[in-house]
């Protein structure tokens, strides 16, 4: 009986395999860690976000639910933007760019003049008929008018990053390191430098229309323009924390940074105030997008300002 009992266990060892049961446990759209530094919004319920790792999520019903796209980079994207719920390109660390033409059931890598200074891409913006512009470390402006097909130098490199560009008809603006600005008033074919009243690195710029704009940058720094970007004004800000994005949505200006800060601003720029709730977290934001009544922020997390209450969207 000893040898019986032996004998099948051996048997048991050597040829019975055990079998999964169930199935395999999908992969999370969210994880621990997550960030996400980019977010877009092609229609009225369409929301795309791009962030750490090459992660890209889009949700079809205003952030109510997620799908997470396969992406062919793993490099952090630090921005992603649209034409339309169709056609997005997203732009990141070490020079990356990747575009769908499919809604993002594919993304694909593309070829983009590299700096031979430094390479990272953080933000790009699309503009109609297919035109899209790319900022980033190095001095790096790359242009596009093929909608992200392939990419040009618009201005030569220099050691000094470019952090945001803005353009309005055939009227541009761009803000960097050294609190620096450059106009354009001819799409961007020739930029001329503006003289700037801080020193301190401009991280976005915005205009409501062709004469008033703002611009955003390190230390609460707020700049507002009221002749189409030749002379700007410091204004005092309820903050001196770092503010990376700045939008006008229709009614108020609004500008989003580190440490939580949502602050608001009437037309003229200059009656900045808080606008979240002081119960909320201590995340960052790094992007606000404003669509249909309601303030999606990318940052800690994708979140939704509503009511002055921030409502996590990435469970």
């Amino acid at each position: 009986m000893p040898l019986v009992i032996v004998a099948s266990l051996l048997y048991a060892a050597l040829f019975i395999k055990p079998k999964p049961l169930g199935a395999s446990v999908a992969k999370p759209i969210f994880e621990r860690g997550d960030s996400f530094y980019g977010i877009t919004i092609p229609s009225a319920k369409t929301l795309w976000a791009a962030g750490t790792n090459g992660k890209v999520v889009r949700s079809d019903d205003a952030g109510k639910s997620w799908t997470l796209q396969k992406t062919p980079t793993h490099v952090t994207l630090q921005d992603i933007a649209a034409w339309d719920a169709q056609n997005g390109v997203a732009v990141g660390n070490d020079g990356v760019v990747i575009t769908t033409r499919d809604g993002g059931k594919s993304w694909a890598t593309v070829s983009a003049p590299r700096s031979t200074i430094a390479n990272k891409l953080v933000r790009v913006k699309t503009l109609p008929d297919g035109d899209a512009w790319a900022v980033g470390e190095g001095g790096v402006v790359l242009h596009s008018s093929d909608s992200a097909a392939t990419w040009s130098l618009a201005v030569k490199e220099e050691d000094a990053a470019w952090n945001d560009i803005f353009f309005l008809d055939h009227q541009g603006w761009l803000v960097g390191e050294f609190g620096r600005i450059r106009a354009s008033k001819d799409n961007g074919a020739s930029w001329q430098a503006v003289n700037s009243p801080v020193k301190v690195s401009l991280m976005a710029v915005a205009f409501r229309d062709k004469s008033n704009g703002v611009a955003v940058g390190l230390a609460g720094a707020v700049l507002a323009t009221h002749d189409g970007g030749e002379r700007w004004q410091v204004q005092k800000a309820p903050t001196v924390e770092h503010l990376f994005d700045v939008t006008w949505d229709g009614e108020k200006w609004m500008a989003v940074g580190d440490n939580g800060v949502v602050l608001t601003a009437g037309a003229p720029a200059t009656d900045w105030k808080p606008a979240q709730s002081t119960s909320q977290g201590r995340g960052w934001h790094t992007r606000i997008r404003h669509e249909d009544g309601k303030d999606y922020l990318a940052g800690t997390a994708l979140t939704l300002l509503e009511n002055g209450d921030l409502k996590t969207l990435s469970r």
